[in-house]
């Protein structure tokens, strides 16, 4: 199967909160140490898909999810509940059932909204991993980008902004038009989201501060990896924060924002190193990067 269609033996489940109810893909054996995969903004839980397996395979229990107002789980009419902190209430929740601690792995936005469930709450988590993430705030392109789709939001909903997204992207040098299976995948999973995640998540990505001495002060451990290819924050940047964090820190090479999918075995290798896990692949592949944990810097934040 390809890219986000591939999820290889992994179930799917509906996961019932005092909060509603979270669409999820799991994976392993109930009771084993806990995986909880966290997506980014637009994406589900199959962005974790290709890396489903590897991570049961060696000995975890894992659970990919959809976002409260992502594609399969509903959420709240109210834009103002998609920061990470009223999505981070969400995880700790999802830790207390999974059975704490529980391995955090967030994804670019899911990134900053795993950060925040970990600085509120730390014990409910062995340790964080952040894939693609920031520091604070997306600032850039990426940014320019969400900025010019708000009126467009306001105009068209949903469907129209699917549209110009869809416009955009076919004109960046490189495109490559996707299987039709996938690209009705895609296409399907965005028209389901919620009009008011997605222009609350929008604003949140806009709003983030920069968090990363809390996070340093809650002592969880931390990962942090991305592709070589990085458009969203800056190889750089997401470097340097990894630095302030004294993280341990992987680059993917031949890959971009989401090495869950472009490059699934490096990724899960990463992972399962940085868990300590015995697995048949230990070290990370030559198309990973792996540094040891980089030196704490109370440097400020460059671009």
């Amino acid at each position: 199967m390809i890219g986000q269609l591939g999820v290889g033996a992994a179930r799917s489940v509906r996961i019932e909160l005092p909060s509603g109810p979270i669409a999820a893909l799991q994976a392993g054996t109930t009771g084993a140490p806990g995986v909880l995969l966290v997506p980014g903004y637009t994406g589900s839980k199959e962005d974790f898909g290709p890396i489903l397996d590897p991570i049961a395979d060696a000995g975890f229990h894992v659970t990919s999810i959809d976002l409260p107002g992502q594609y399969q789980s509903p959420g709240p009419a109210d834009p103002a509940a998609y920061t990470p902190d009223a999505l981070g209430r969400r995880l700790r929740g999802l830790a207390a059932v999974l059975g704490p601690p529980v391995h955090l792995v967030g994804h670019s936005f899911g990134g900053l909204v795993s950060r925040a469930a970990v600085i509120a709450e730390p014990s409910a988590f062995a340790d964080l991993v952040l894939v693609g993430s920031g520091p604070a705030a997306l600032e850039g392109e990426r940014r320019q980008r969400l900025e010019q789709l708000a009126p467009v939001f306001a105009a068209v909903g949903v469907a129209g902004v699917y549209a110009a997204m869809q416009a955009v992207e076919a004109a960046a040098p490189g495109y490559v038009v996707p299987p039709a299976a996938l690209a009705q995948f895609l296409e399907e999973r965005f028209l389901a989201g919620s009009p008011a995640m997605l222009q609350g998540m929008a604003d949140a990505l806009r709003a983030e501060p920069d968090r990363v001495a809390e996070l340093v002060r809650t002592g969880v451990e931390c990962l942090v990896i991305h592709g070589a290819d990085d458009a969203s924050w800056p190889p750089p940047v997401q470097a340097e924060m990894a630095g302030r964090l004294g993280a341990r820190y992987v680059v993917i090479a031949g890959a971009a924002h989401s090495p869950a999918v472009e490059r699934p075995q490096e990724t899960a290798e990463a992972l399962l190193q940085f868990w300590g896990s015995s697995a048949s692949t230990p070290s990370v592949g030559r198309s990973a990067q792996w540094m040891t944990r980089l030196p704490p810097s109370s440097a400020p934040l460059t671009e």
